[in-house]
């Protein structure tokens, strides 16, 4: 993918010559934005995976290991990949709508099926969170043993966001394949996606059953790692 910059690079220098000649070709507009969209989004999760993304580093090469291992466990986990996860959910629907309608460039000479890139943006942020739980991990095997259980329980946040996903649309598959006269935007408003109340306030049942279920399935793996070898790290100090 780092080949896609000098790629990037000639389609300005090119577009910059056809139009000062009056040649201006609208499909080289959008191919820059094509070209520079997929190498940012790639290198994203070459950034995490290498560690060689914009820190400050004038208070973090000061800290403690554990200090460190903990700062990053926190921002990759506990801030960063649950954005990734939303930015998913969010561009999902994006996608499939783009490809639905066969979107086109806004130019008749610019470049058409858009579905491609915005189905490639959905993929990216698959690749992210792929790299970032990988590099969670490694970072993780470093203070503990990174089973399972602790995985899941340490990236609490992260887990109960993909839990919540889970629950979301298999309830939402469900009423749509039991209920085929339903309409798709009529079933958000059922009264399995609605609120309780508890206490003075209200929660969303879907949050609740994510968070009881996300509990459970960490119990779960708890258990089953009993059963296992103990562990034995050879991860670099």
């Amino acid at each position: 993918f780092a080949w896609v910059f000098p790629l990037l690079m000639i389609a300005i220098c090119l577009q910059v010559v056809l139009r000062a000649s009056g040649l201006n070709q609208a499909w080289l507009d959008d191919l820059q934005w094509w070209f520079y969209g997929i190498a940012s989004l790639i290198a994203i999760g070459y950034a995490v995976t290498t560690n060689s993304h914009v820190r400050v580093d004038i208070f973090y090469d000061h800290f403690s290991k554990d200090r460190k291992h903990f700062i990053e466990i926190f921002s990759l986990t506990w801030l960063f990949m649950p954005f990734v996860i939303l930015s998913w959910d969010i561009t999902l629907p994006y996608a499939i709508q783009s490809f639905v309608s066969d979107e086109s460039s806004d130019s008749p000479n610019g470049l058409h099926n858009l579905w491609i890139l915005k189905s490639f943006m959905n993929i990216a942020f698959i690749f992210m969170g792929a790299t970032t739980w990988a590099a969670y991990v490694r970072f993780l095997a470093r203070s503990t043993n990174p089973a399972i259980w602790k995985q899941m329980l340490y990236a609490f946040p992260s887990t109960a966001f993909l839990m919540n996903l889970a629950l979301y649309y298999s309830i939402w598959w469900f009423m749509r394949l039991t209920n085929p006269e339903i309409v798709a935007r009529d079933i958000a408003r059922m009264d399995v996606f609605g609120t309780i109340d508890i206490g003075l306030g209200e929660i969303k049942l879907t949050i609740l059953l994510t968070f009881i279920f996300t509990i459970i399935a960490i119990g779960i793996a708890r258990i089953l790692d009993r059963n296992k070898q103990p562990y034995d790290d050879h991860s670099n100090p």
